[in-house]
């Protein structure tokens, strides 16, 4: 089995994250009050912000601003952990019955909620940070055809208010140069 190395660069305090349901299972928008609650809990043990957001039915990205890079492994089991513990008391009918999951899932009591992993990406400087605040942003259009100002669930507005964007910010002749950040992120 494969060791995964994590790169901490303690010199910057940004990293991006892509979490995705299992299965791409649409159950976030409908349950985003208990995802709120997540992020809540995780916020309540580790100290960090999250930059900027978006959430969409299947997948969630993030730019967190830590105060220690090496918590962020953690927080983002922590969100994981509390959504899939309370997302049956929601009441929530998705649930993968028992005889789907793996072997390895059952043994790990897994719920089937997440993908095992999630992409990060330490922000290495400005123009980073930018591009990808950038890609985030412009996620409701690659995924929705919806403009960023009418995406409800994302940080856009706010970046608005503080001067960051024109509200009427994207153009669909940037979908490429936006959503090409030369990686992957499991989408």
């Amino acid at each position: 089995m494969a060791t995964y190395r994590r790169f901490f660069n303690n010199d910057y305090k940004y990293v991006f994250i892509t979490m995705i349901t299992n299965n791409r299972i649409p159950i976030l928008l409908d349950n985003i009050a208990l995802l709120r609650s997540s992020f809540k809990y995780a916020m309540n043990k580790y100290s960090f912000e999250i930059y900027s957001a978006i959430i969409l039915n299947d997948h969630i990205h993030l730019i967190l601003k830590l105060n220690n890079n090496h918590d962020y492994p953690e927080i983002i089991r922590l969100i994981k952990y509390y959504f899939s513990i309370h997302i049956k008391k929601c009441g929530h009918a998705f649930a993968l019955p028992t005889l789907q999951l793996s072997e390895s899932k059952i043994k790990k009591r897994e719920k089937g909620i997440w993908q095992r992993r999630y992409w990060e990406h330490t922000i290495c400087d400005e123009n980073d940070l930018h591009r990808h605040i950038d890609y985030i942003h412009y996620n409701p259009v690659k995924h929705y055809n919806i403009a960023p100002k009418d995406w409800e669930y994302s940080s856009f507005n706010k970046f608005v208010e503080l001067g960051f964007y024109e509200k009427d910010w994207y153009n669909l002749d940037d979908k490429y140069k936006i959503n090409d950040l030369g990686v992957d992120y499991g989408e």
